[in-house]
């Protein structure tokens, strides 16, 4: 059986820190066509903070991930699909590499088959997560695909994640990337914020993920670059 998100085209993640906006709610972002929520932030991923919105989305009916970081958390809903877990291969930073999993798995009564990894290369040096992990973003084309490689061939990862926090990537960086994968799956992270740039990393990418539109500019937003994403796949 295959993985989850293998057939994720558009992914929206919801940050625990961040306000929705307008009068949005949580339930109304299954209704944008996203294939999946993924429930993460680089702060407060935390149970006061997940809690309250998987309780919101209880009714929703496409997956649900809760992607951790450094703190040891465990979060019970019959709507939770599962965890992701971010390794961070260009921290400088080793907590980010196994320092915080290996807490997490000693705090934690974990059951694996409900946790995936993700292998995270980050590169733009302004966002917090950078700054959290101490990435080293002064990476070029080949350095990028060499960690892809990496992950995928030396350390088994299933999900290479494309993580620019903000800003929107290179198209040819990123089509380089998933080139040079086998199988894994190739996400895209930054910068989505209308049906254009859904659209242009749509077509480079295996999967799209969307944060900031959602906090910034609302479900409607959202529902664009969903469109954006689709027509990549209807028009090839």
């Amino acid at each position: 059986m295959a993985a989850a998100w293998t057939q994720w085209e558009h992914v929206t993640k919801v940050d625990p820190d961040k306000a929705l906006h307008g009068g949005d709610s949580y339930a109304g972002i299954a209704d944008t066509g996203t294939d999946a929520i993924i429930i993460g932030g680089t702060t407060n991923v935390t149970e006061a903070r997940v809690q309250p919105i998987l309780d919101a989305l209880s009714s929703t009916e496409i997956p649900i991930f809760v992607e951790l970081t450094y703190r040891p958390s465990s979060f019970h809903t019959e709507s939770l699909s599962g965890y992701l877990l971010p390794i961070v291969l260009n921290a400088d930073d080793p907590l980010w590499i196994t320092g915080a999993h290996h807490e997490w798995v000693r705090s934690s009564d974990l059951e694996w088959e409900a946790v995936h990894p993700e292998a995270y290369i980050v590169l733009n040096p302004a966002s917090a997560v950078a700054t959290y992990t101490r990435a080293d973003c002064d990476l070029d084309v080949d350095d990028v695909i060499a960690y892809a490689e990496l992950a995928e061939q030396v350390l088994g990862q299933q999900i290479v994640y494309l993580e620019y926090s903000g800003m929107l990537g290179d198209p040819a960086a990123v089509a380089a990337t998933r080139d040079a994968l086998s199988s894994a799956q190739l996400f895209y992270g930054g910068g989505i914020h209308d049906y254009n740039s859904a659209y242009e990393m749509a077509g480079v990418a295996d999967t799209v993920i969307v944060g900031d539109v959602l906090h910034d500019a609302g479900l409607k937003a959202v529902a664009e670059t969903v469109r954006g994403a689709r027509d990549v796949h209807h028009d090839s």
